[in-house]
């Protein structure tokens, strides 16, 4: 089961709020490159943490890691908010894009704005700076939980990414929320109808509990 693909991060929001589940939007800073991106896949995580020094090949971990991307994933970059550097830019969303990956996240910055953006490839970060990370951050872990925009995502989770930000979704209730953001799309379509043909808000309130 996946999301129809008139489903909304916020629809998405609503069903896991349904469920207990009240925490799972990442921080607003994380924002799209460009308006109007959109990335729904599966998280394919790696960590950064400081480094001081460039020991060895600073690329060989991130390489390995982007080399192991599936069709459908979303990277998701966790730095701890650090803005020593970039962590994404062209080649690495060339590479990215051509594996099958629909998306990357990141808690800080990226690179290569206009570059990315000649790649159609859905970017959500912080910011820009064209600061590399060499010397200044490395892997530490890759398909691990990992703390990301306030969130705790997993390998695997759900993670839609829209204009209105960014929901991760864990995997043991990912098939309710799936049902649950598909059946609230279809009647938000029945509400928008009522409420253009001249219905009050109480009206439709009392018919379908939704808004």
């Amino acid at each position: 089961m996946s999301f129809d693909e008139t489903v909304t991060a916020a629809q998405v929001s609503d069903s896991l709020d349904a469920l207990g589940r009240r925490h799972q939007v990442l921080d607003a800073a994380i924002r799209p490159l460009r308006a109007g991106m959109r990335a729904v896949g599966l998280a394919r995580t790696v960590q950064f943490a400081p480094a001081e020094e460039a020991g060895g090949d600073p690329y060989d971990d991130m390489i390995a890691f982007i080399d192991s991307i599936r069709a459908g994933d979303v990277v998701v970059i966790a730095t701890g908010g650090s803005g020593r550097s970039a962590y994404w830019g062209e080649l690495f969303s060339a590479a990215a894009k051509g594996r099958g990956a629909v998306g990357v996240l990141v808690d800080s910055f990226a690179r290569d704005r206009g570059k990315v953006l000649d790649l159609d490839f859905p970017v959500f970060c912080t910011g820009t700076l064209p600061v590399d990370y060499r010397a200044r951050m490395r892997v530490v872990a890759t398909q691990r939980p990992v703390s990301c925009g306030g969130v705790v995502i997993h390998p695997g989770d759900l993670v839609i990414a829209e204009d209105d930000g960014v929901v991760a979704v864990p995997q043991d209730v990912e098939a309710k929320v799936v049902s649950l953001a598909n059946a609230r799309a279809a009647t938000e379509n029945d509400v928008l109808a009522d409420l253009l043909a001249g219905a009050s808000l109480r009206e439709v309130w009392t018919r379908y509990r939704v808004l």
